[in-house]
C-alpha cells in the first residue's frame, strides 16, 4: 500500500536520476503581501517545497500554480491558496548540487490544520512526474487542535513523530 511521505521528507524520482523533493516548513505566517480578502475568518499558514538536484546535468524544473494540491482535515477539504502572495519555481534550471524552492501561502479553518495534505506533480523537462503526497500538521504535536484528536493520533506524521520521540528516549537511557 502507498503510504504519503512525512513533512520534511526527501522523495526521489526514479526517472529523473538525482532529482529529489520535499514539502517541508509547514507553519503559521501571514503572507508578505497583506490577507487576501477571501480568507477572511480563515487561519494563514506557509509551506516550502524544495527541489534539489544531486545528478551530474542541470534539469528544467516546473512548480507552478496548479501542480500543489493542499487538503485540510480529516474530510480532506480544500485549502485557499493565496496565489498572489506565493512563490512558485517557474521554468528554472537547477543545476547539480543545486536546490529552487517554492514558497506557498495557503489558509483554511483552524481546527482543521491539525492534519494537511500537499500533494505535488512537478514538471521536469517538459515531462510530468508522477504525483507524490505529504502528510503533516501544525500544532499536530502539541496535541488535539480543535476536537480532531482521532484525526490527529491516526496520521502518519504523528506517528512518526512518537516512534522518533521512543527511540530518543531509549537511547538516552
Amino acid at each position: 500500500m502507498y503510504e504519503p511521505n512525512v513533512v520534511g521528507d526527501w522523495q526521489e524520482y526514479d526517472e529523473h536520476a538525482g532529482l529529489r523533493v520535499r514539502v517541508h516548513r509547514l507553519e503559521l505566517a501571514e503572507p508578505p503581501r497583506g490577507r487576501d480578502d477571501a480568507a477572511d475568518g480563515l487561519t494563514y499558514f506557509c509551506l516550502r517545497v524544495t527541489v534539489e538536484n544531486r545528478g551530474t546535468r542541470h534539469l528544467g524544473v516546473h512548480l507552478e500554480d496548479g501542480q500543489i494540491d493542499v487538503r485540510l482535515g480529516p474530510d480532506g477539504e480544500s485549502a485557499f491558496i493565496d496565489w498572489r502572495n506565493s512563490q512558485f519555481i517557474e521554468g528554472f534550471d537547477v543545476y547539480p548540487l543545486r536546490r529552487a524552492t517554492a514558497v506557498l501561502y495557503a489558509a483554511g479553518a483552524e481546527a482543521a490544520l491539525s492534519l494537511v495534505d500537499v500533494q505535488v506533480q512537478l514538471r521536469v523537462e517538459e515531462e510530468w512526474t508522477d504525483r507524490r503526497l505529504w502528510s503533516g500538521g501544525i500544532g499536530a504535536h502539541e496535541g488535539a487542535v480543535g476536537g480532531q484528536q482521532g484525526a490527529v493520533r491516526d496520521s502518519l506524521a504523528h506517528q512518526v513523530s512518537v516512534f522518533l520521540r521512543d527511540q530518543a528516549e531509549e537511547g538516552t537511557a
